[in-house]
């Protein structure tokens, strides 16, 4: 089983889904945004992704980045907590099988937990 947290709007995210798919992999889909990850999750995912840098996790060249006033050199407690109140600032896609985890990006790293 895949958790696969998915944002239907981006084109990344829908082709990174698509490949699972096309690979008969079992997928359960979270739409993060409606269903935010917490904290907590968001800690076991960096866990899952071998402990990079949370500033890897984020979307730092999005607009939304910026206007909150968020730089590469806040300290990871801020990203973190910025991650937990605005999922919006989460790189996706997010697949996650067991203790491992990917970023989608490109899409087809998501086939690396097959």
């Amino acid at each position: 089983m895949i958790d696969f947290w998915h944002n239907p709007r981006c084109s990344k995210s829908r082709e990174a889904l698509k490949l699972l798919e096309a690979r008969g992999a079992e997928v359960q889909v979270r739409l993060y945004l409606e269903n935010s990850p917490s904290a907590a999750e968001l800690i076991a995912l960096r866990k899952a992704l071998g402990n990079p840098p949370i500033i890897e996790m984020m979307r730092s060249g999005d607009k939304l980045f910026r206007e909150t006033g968020l730089s590469k050199s806040d300290s990871d407690d801020r990203l973190l907590a910025a991650m937990d109140a605005d999922p919006r600032l989460i790189e996706r896609p997010v697949a996650i099988s067991g203790k491992r985890a990917v970023i989608g990006r490109p899409p087809e790293r998501v086939l690396e937990l097959l």
